[in-house]
């Protein structure tokens, strides 16, 4: 979570509809209201990178939108790299901004992570991010740093690069490999669930493949034996490949919502709130409603995905899933409010698809471009997506095909 006020721990983010808290929360509009006053929005472009204002630091996403600023705004990096300084956090938080910035052709930022490399205290993870983001050739000359440097650290690093690139050994962090079993067909995969000598951490490999494929129906007999060996939780992925299953699970899920074993019961119920009868409309409504009071930013998401279920007939919710998506600072939530809105009541959407096109999140990106109406502003911005090597491959790719078609 990202706190404003460090001595009382407090959560406040400014006012939605401000330059301010849209920049907070990584609203599409924010960025398209910076551009019209730089040096207004300046201050809260570089609070963004000092501050860390992502609700859930696992979900949500800001240094992308936070580079993406900063260039098109046309603002020195020279904060940000001085950032760097900082406590490890902060480093970090502007490690990630520099990278791309550097990706888009400043030369300040580039050269600012190469010095921090060679004098910073937390080097060792600018340089595994560097090497993971970067050309080679742009860090591989930093070879002699590193082993010069590499002795005087208590804690070793966790990556092979760059690292084995370098010559240099890291002791007690040679993990086997995973084993790859994406040749093999469901059949094989469900075989090794069912085997009693099957090791541990090869019913988890095999369920990761699983959830990566269309559903498998014959995971649903084996699901009650896939907890584990103390019987107390479920294999790690279980609920992600049942996730998979979609309605199929449901019968299914009747009968695990009655077992003794807690995780068992819990995912059946999990499974049967996702797939709700029409009974459970009203009291959906009136969930979101409570969470909308209490501002809950966390779950909410899940309420709205329910809702989606029932189409048109969830209207009543659509006043507050409209609230959730212009307040919100959980940004990773605010695809799922749209995309409720679009099968429930999808009118008025076209203003939210093409914010969405500046959004700090990849999904609502991807949403944009998908359903963002056909006007030579949006086609613009799709290209511009489309061809900036700041932007991720998934986006990019899109943004491609929409155009291309």
């Amino acid at each position: 979570m990202s706190y404003h006020d460090e001595t009382s721990r407090t959560l406040s983010y400014a006012c939605h509809d401000t330059l301010e808290g849209l920049l907070q929360r990584g609203r599409g509009l924010g960025a398209q209201r910076a551009r019209y006053d730089p040096e207004a929005a300046a201050p809260f472009v570089y609070d963004g990178t000092r501050r860390d204002w992502k609700w859930d630091y696992q979900t949500d996403t800001r240094y992308l939108y936070q580079a993406r600023l900063i260039r098109d705004l046309k603002l020195p990096p020279t904060p940000v790299v001085d950032q760097l300084a900082g406590d490890e956090e902060e480093c970090l938080r502007a490690a990630d901004v520099l990278e791309l910035l550097a990706l888009a052709g400043s030369d300040e930022a580039r050269e600012g992570l190469r010095a921090y490399i060679r004098e910073g205290k937390h080097w060792v993870s600018v340089l595994e991010s560097v090497a993971d983001g970067w050309p080679a050739e742009w860090w591989e000359d930093l070879g002699d740093v590193a082993r010069a440097r590499i002795g005087e650290e208590e804690d070793l690093p966790w990556s092979f690069e760059p690292w084995s690139r370098f010559g240099i050994e890291v002791p007690g962090r040679r993990f086997p490999p995973r084993p790859s079993l994406g040749g093999l067909s469901d059949e094989e995969l469900l075989a090794l669930l069912a085997a009693d000598g099957t090791e541990f951490n090869m019913k988890i490999h095999a369920l990761g493949a699983l959830a990566g494929r269309e559903p498998a129906e014959g995971l649903i007999p084996l699901v009650p034996s896939l907890g584990t060996p103390d019987g107390r939780r479920p294999l790690p992925l279980l609920w992600r490949a049942v996730k998979r299953l979609g309605v199929l699970a449901v019968p299914a899920a009747r009968e695990w919502a009655l077992d003794n074993r807690e995780w068992l019961a819990q995912l059946g119920a999990e499974v049967l709130s996702d797939h709700p009868g029409p009974e459970a409309l009203p009291g959906l409504v009136t969930e979101l409603a409570d969470q909308w009071k209490a501002r809950a930013w966390c779950g909410p998401d899940t309420t709205a995905r329910r809702l989606a279920r029932f189409g048109p007939e969830a209207a009543d919710a659509v006043p507050v899933l409209w609230r959730y998506w212009r307040h919100t600072p959980h940004s990773y939530e605010r695809a799922d409010y749209l995309m409720a809105l679009a099968v429930i009541d999808p009118s008025g959407l076209d203003d939210a698809y093409t914010e969405s096109l500046w959004d700090c999140e990849e999904r609502a990106r991807l949403l944009g471009i998908a359903s963002a109406p056909h006007h030579p502003q949006t086609l613009h911005r799709i290209a511009v997506l489309r061809d900036d090597p700041m932007e991720t491959p998934e986006v990019r790719a899109a943004a491609g095909a929409r155009l291309a078609s």
